[in-house]
């Protein structure tokens, strides 16, 4: 964020005359501490930040029709419980054409005990989103693989539009926008320091997948498109209405805890959003894998 800064100096009007009156002279300021110092720097960066920085624009965007028009190649269901009751079933038609990679990951996911018994963890205006399976590796060359199959659908089938546009988009999320560049670090190797990269937060496992409520072009910079929802909507519908833990980032404590490296703020961060009720896949599976036109 750049800043522009008014230089009095360079200004060409006169310099007004000066009144003669003659005041007292004013004490200088008290000298701050260390720790005082950096708190008031950190409160008047915040407060800069909460003047400049704009409101996020939700512009609707038309959705991608390829997204409508791709044949479904396998259909997965997941039953899902609010509170311990039972909701509904969502049936999802995936792409194996469009992002056989990506399909064929969540595919592996519903069957066997991967997706039963986890949690949905976060319910935005736009879409919800499930924890995945923490257990699984990151692992650099399956989720490279991932990301440059969502860049290739992008550039195929976005055609300069959000392809999480509309309701029912299922998307696996592959990429971690918000993720702070890798810092270096000093290691020891074979009796000398080297320069290393130490990563900086949680890289995505490609194993967390969204299903979109409505219009959520945030998504296209780090979830891949598997699918679509078929059957279900409603289920879809009552997992958006359950109430959550308000998101506070907006408040200029929550931004000047974050600046000067407070870990409540950190903890905090992680539980907005969160549904205060526990919403649980009780069952998933695969309903049939022949070709769907």
């Amino acid at each position: 964020m750049s800043h522009q800064i008014l230089n009095p100096s360079n200004s060409t009007l006169p310099t007004p005359p000066q009144p003669h009156n003659h005041h007292p002279p004013v004490p200088p300021p008290p000298k701050l501490g260390r720790r005082a110092a950096a708190a008031t720097l950190a409160i008047a960066a915040a407060s800069a930040i909460v003047s400049a920085t704009p409101a996020p624009s939700r512009a609707r965007e038309a959705a991608a029709p390829c997204i409508a028009d791709l044949p479904v190649t396998a259909k997965a269901f997941l039953d899902v419980s609010i509170g311990g009751e039972p909701a509904g079933r969502i049936t999802i038609g995936l792409f194996g054409d469009a992002a056989p990679a990506g399909a064929s990951r969540f595919l592996s996911l519903v069957t066997g005990v991967g997706y039963r018994r986890k949690e949905f963890v976060k319910i935005v205006p736009g879409y919800v989103q499930h924890g995945g399976v923490v257990s699984y590796p990151a692992i650099p060359a399956v989720t490279d693989r991932l990301a440059a199959e969502m860049d290739a659908e992008r550039a195929q089938c976005g055609g300069g539009r959000s392809l999480h546009a509309a309701a029912g988009a299922v998307s696996i999320v592959v990429r971690d926008p918000s993720l702070p560049p890798p810092k270096p670090k000093l290691v020891a190797r074979g009796g000398k320091l080297e320069v290393d990269q130490e990563q900086v937060g949680v890289v995505p496992n490609g194993t967390e997948f969204v299903i979109t409520t409505g219009d959520a072009p945030e998504l296209d910079a780090s979830a891949l498109v598997v699918g679509r929802v078929v059957d279900g909507m409603d289920v879809l519908d009552k997992i958006a209405a359950v109430p959550t833990v308000k998101d506070n980032t907006a408040s200029p404590y929550f931004r000047v805890a974050k600046l000067i490296g407070d870990k409540r703020a950190v903890v905090a961060e992680r539980g907005f959003n969160r549904p205060y009720t526990k919403i649980l896949i009780t069952n998933c599976g695969v309903i049939e894998q022949q070709q769907q036109q």
